[in-house]
Protein backbone atom coordinates (compact mmCIF):
# COMPACT_ATOMS: atom_id res chain seq x y z
CA UNK A 1 0.00 0.00 0.00
CA UNK A 2 1.25 3.52 -1.01
CA UNK A 3 1.00 5.56 2.13
CA UNK A 4 2.20 8.54 0.25
CA UNK A 5 -0.62 8.83 -1.91
CA UNK A 6 -3.06 8.92 0.67
CA UNK A 7 -1.28 11.37 2.40
CA UNK A 8 -1.64 13.50 -0.97
CA UNK A 9 -4.92 12.66 -1.38
CA UNK A 10 -5.68 13.58 2.34
CA UNK A 11 -3.90 16.77 2.24
CA UNK A 12 -5.77 17.75 -0.92
CA UNK A 13 -9.35 17.35 0.99
CA UNK A 14 -7.76 19.51 3.82
CA UNK A 15 -7.14 22.30 1.46
CA UNK A 16 -10.22 22.25 -0.30
CA UNK A 17 -11.99 21.84 3.13
CA UNK A 18 -10.48 24.66 4.18
CA UNK A 19 -11.12 26.57 1.08
CA UNK A 20 -15.01 25.61 1.52
CA UNK A 21 -15.38 27.01 4.95
CA UNK A 22 -13.76 30.48 4.26
CA UNK A 23 -15.82 30.69 1.17
CA UNK A 24 -19.24 29.30 3.34
CA UNK A 25 -17.80 32.11 5.77
CA UNK A 26 -17.89 34.75 3.26
CA UNK A 27 -21.24 34.15 1.83
CA UNK A 28 -22.92 34.15 4.83
CA UNK A 29 -21.37 37.58 5.79
CA UNK A 30 -23.03 39.25 3.06
CA UNK A 31 -26.99 40.05 3.14
CA UNK A 32 -29.91 39.94 0.30
CA UNK A 33 -30.71 43.77 -0.40
CA UNK A 34 -33.95 44.62 -1.81
CA UNK A 35 -34.70 47.80 -3.54
CA UNK A 36 -38.19 49.66 -4.35
CA UNK A 37 -38.69 50.87 -7.61
CA UNK A 38 -39.91 54.91 -7.85
CA UNK A 39 -43.02 53.06 -9.19
CA UNK A 40 -43.59 50.88 -6.56
CA UNK A 41 -42.71 53.92 -3.69
CA UNK A 42 -45.21 56.23 -5.27
CA UNK A 43 -47.87 53.10 -5.02
CA UNK A 44 -47.07 52.86 -1.25
CA UNK A 45 -47.31 56.08 -0.32
CA UNK A 46 -50.88 56.37 -2.43
CA UNK A 47 -52.09 53.11 -0.46
CA UNK A 48 -50.99 54.54 3.10
CA UNK A 49 -52.53 57.94 2.18
CA UNK A 50 -55.83 56.03 1.23
CA UNK A 51 -55.89 54.05 4.17
CA UNK A 52 -55.66 57.25 6.58
CA UNK A 53 -58.18 59.16 4.55
CA UNK A 54 -62.01 58.89 5.50
CA UNK A 55 -64.21 56.95 3.52
CA UNK A 56 -67.31 59.10 3.66
CA UNK A 57 -66.91 62.75 2.65
CA UNK A 58 -70.38 63.57 5.55
CA UNK A 59 -70.77 67.18 4.61
CA UNK A 60 -70.74 66.76 1.29
CA UNK A 61 -73.07 63.34 1.75
CA UNK A 62 -75.79 66.14 4.14
CA UNK A 63 -75.73 68.74 1.01
CA UNK A 64 -76.36 66.30 -1.71
CA UNK A 65 -79.35 64.50 0.53
CA UNK A 66 -80.46 67.83 1.56
CA UNK A 67 -80.72 68.56 -2.34
CA UNK A 68 -82.29 65.17 -3.33
CA UNK A 69 -85.05 65.60 -0.89
CA UNK A 70 -85.80 69.15 -1.49
CA UNK A 71 -85.65 67.83 -5.76
CA UNK A 72 -83.55 71.07 -6.42
CA UNK A 73 -80.78 68.64 -7.01
CA UNK A 74 -80.20 68.67 -10.76
CA UNK A 75 -76.79 67.92 -13.02
CA UNK A 76 -76.41 68.66 -16.41
CA UNK A 77 -75.57 66.54 -19.27
CA UNK A 78 -72.82 68.23 -20.07
CA UNK A 79 -71.26 68.64 -16.63
CA UNK A 80 -71.28 65.06 -16.57
CA UNK A 81 -69.84 64.23 -19.44
CA UNK A 82 -67.06 66.87 -18.60
CA UNK A 83 -66.29 64.83 -15.54
CA UNK A 84 -66.36 61.59 -16.88
CA UNK A 85 -64.09 62.58 -19.53
CA UNK A 86 -61.52 64.42 -17.13
CA UNK A 87 -61.28 61.29 -14.72
CA UNK A 88 -60.81 59.03 -17.96
CA UNK A 89 -57.99 61.49 -19.07
CA UNK A 90 -56.08 61.68 -15.58
CA UNK A 91 -56.42 57.53 -15.14
CA UNK A 92 -54.71 56.76 -18.87
CA UNK A 93 -52.12 59.32 -17.89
Amino acid sequence: MRVEAYNSVAQIYKTNRAAGASAAAKTEKSRDQVEISSIGYDYQIAKQAVAEASDIREDKVAALSAKVKSGTYDVSNEAFAEKLLEKYRSFML
